[in-house]
């Protein structure tokens, strides 16, 4: 059970008002768990996913980036046993036409009221469940017949699998190096939910790590290791995130060992995986090679021999781990000599969306056109936001609820002597400074 307090309401909320997360074609209706990211929010996922490539490529020499199309042969998904098993129990309800998981019942609501979970009610009548495909069908080519079937990509990895050795061979890799990418994925769930966290639409950060069959275990434990100070580093608190160790009944068939990494999202949500370590043997590269019938060995030529590597794979959530982020900074505080109290969003500093925020204290006396040139000179620099609607107050709260961890203002003192103030987000603090410092103070702060 969760100790944190349920604030999904509260932030979905939020959310909308602020530019976070729109539901898509809201106009027409909504579409059912599929999400728009609006200009904060795409500036919130984009920051997250470029400290994650900065992590997973570009600090390190021994793994290489993709970008591996949505659309692949359908035989991949023969061979990675998509076709035959990606599925979940389905039960139909005869009364309310609602249907679910059979295996997550107890996770599910009834539509009828009052509400209660399926099949409680007298009324519910429940089908037998049925395997159900989470995959969406979709055709190539002029033609909808059985031969043009094709599907969305329901995971990013098997685009890294197929591109093993072309990735291997063209950038001389030696086994141990991996291969990561970031990319949409598409997964039809029965009972999708909880804002954006399970939609039918979402983007994966993964990472296949390609080593010598025997140093497995060691590197799944490095990978486990890393992936967690990860997360510790973009800013999520420590008591909320634990490791779920798979148990022999939950273990894929492929895996020799998984750990989930879990985000205590509060509430009756709790702790849910926002990211897998897998330890998934040589499944993958086996199952292709055996249905392309192409050799997908490494040969290692200091040791003059052959093998088909095991993989350590790394896989994120972007839109979970967006949605962790939040509900982490998400606070509500009382500020001593005020009545009303703020929200904030405490959200570290390097994936705030908004960086800083620049305010004439009045719309008269050069007070705008400075502060107008102050954005000027750090546009380049940082994401920046200029506000001169409302009284100050007002103005600090709006930047305090979309996490931007500092606030410039520009008042009557400034047009004579070139100082500004600046305010902290989480302290309150604020500094006086020169505008001309304002690049190498703000520079030091945000790299803390």
């Amino acid at each position: 059970m969760s100790n944190q307090p349920d604030v999904m309401d509260k932030l979905v909320s939020l959310c909308k008002r602020r530019g976070f997360i729109f539901q898509s074609s809201e106009i027409y209706g909504g579409t059912g768990s599929v999400w728009d990211y609006g200009p904060l929010g795409v500036e919130l996922k984009k920051n997250i996913k470029d400290r994650w490539w900065n992590a997973m490529v570009r600090s390190r020499d021994d793994i290489e980036g993709l970008d591996a199309a949505i659309l692949m042969h359908p035989r991949t998904w023969e061979a990675s046993g998509h076709v035959a098993g990606f599925v979940d129990p389905l039960v139909d309800c005869k009364t309310c036409k609602g249907r679910f998981r059979a295996d997550k019942l107890d996770d599910a609501k009834c539509p009828q009221k009052p509400s209660k979970h399926p099949g409680q009610a007298d009324q519910c009548q429940l089908t037998e469940a049925r395997n159900f495909n989470l995959m969406f069908k979709t055709f190539m080519g002029a033609l909808e017949e059985s031969a043009s079937a094709v599907y969305l990509r329901p995971e990013t990895a098997q685009g890294i699998f197929v591109n093993f050795l072309n990735v291997q061979q063209s950038m001389r890799q030696k086994v141990p190096f991996g291969i990561a990418q970031i990319g949409k994925a598409f997964r039809n769930e029965i009972t999708p939910g909880n804002f954006i966290f399970r939609t039918r639409e979402f983007e994966q950060m993964e990472m296949q790590f390609f080593v010598e069959p025997g140093t497995d275990m060691d590197w799944f434990a490095q990978w486990k290791a890393m992936r967690m100070q990860w997360h510790l580093d973009l800013g999520l608190s420590r008591e909320r995130l634990e490791f779920h160790q798979h148990s022999a009944g939950e273990l894929a068939h492929y895996a020799r060992a998984a750990f989930d990494v879990t985000f205590d999202f509060g509430g009756t949500l709790g702790f849910q995986e926002i990211e897998g370590v897998h330890n998934r043997g040589d499944f993958d590269l086996t199952q292709h090679q055996t249905f392309s019938n192409k050799k997908l060995e490494y040969f290692d030529q200091q040791a003059n021999k052959r093998y088909v590597p095991y993989v350590i794979e790394t896989s994120v959530g972007a839109d979970r781990v967006t949605l962790a982020a939040l509900v982490n900074a998400y606070r509500e505080e009382t500020v001593a000599g005020e009545d009303e109290g703020r929200v904030v969003l405490g959200l570290q500093h390097a994936i705030a969306p908004i960086k800083a925020a620049i305010f004439p204290l009045t719309k008269k006396d050069g007070q705008p056109e400075m502060a107008q040139r102050i954005v000027s000179a750090l546009r380049s620099s940082f994401k920046v936001d200029y506000d001169e609607s409302g009284s100050i107050g007002k103005r600090y709260r709006r930047q305090d609820e979309v996490g931007t961890p500092f606030c410039v203002t520009i008042d009557g003192t400034s047009t004579s002597d070139a100082t500004v103030t600046v305010r902290d987000r989480d302290s309150l603090a604020q500094d006086r400074i020169h505008s001309s410092q304002l690049v190498i103070y703000l520079t030091d702060k945000l790299s803390k």
